[in-house]
């Protein structure tokens, strides 16, 4: 049974950074590509960042291009997000989702097969 289990969200100040993390089990991490998105209140599911299943592509939204920094550790079967420069327009809900292939880009929710719960990023002063 795929798990795909969030961790690293919080309260932070405009500016600040934080790591988010998602530990995944019941299946082989390093086969598959992963994403990050997110859901901010009141609004539909948003794409962030897109990592291919070695690592070797990485994609982002406009959004957050520049700011924000994907990456996995295929041993530790745990994806990452490094958030930095945040706005309080990142609040949000961050989810971690797994694709149905080894790459797959554009983000398309079709092509991806399970989502976590999501942990809460709040930016406020």
């Amino acid at each position: 049974q795929v798990q795909l289990v969030e961790s690293g969200g919080g309260l932070v100040q405009p500016g600040g950074s934080l790591r988010l993390s998602c530990a995944a089990s019941g299946f082989t991490f390093r086969d598959y590509a992963m994403s990050w998105v997110r859901q901010a209140p009141g609004k539909g599911l948003e794409w962030v960042s897109y990592i291919s299943h070695l690592g070797a592509s990485t994609y982002y939204a406009d959004s957050v291009k520049g700011r924000f920094t994907i990456s996995r550790n295929n041993a530790k079967n745990t994806l990452y997000l490094q958030l930095s420069g945040l706005k309080p327009e990142d609040t949000a809900i961050y989810s971690c989702a797994k694709a149905r292939y080894s790459t797959t880009y554009p983000y398309d929710p079709v092509k991806y097969s399970d989502w976590g719960q999501g942990t809460q990023v709040t930016v406020s002063s």
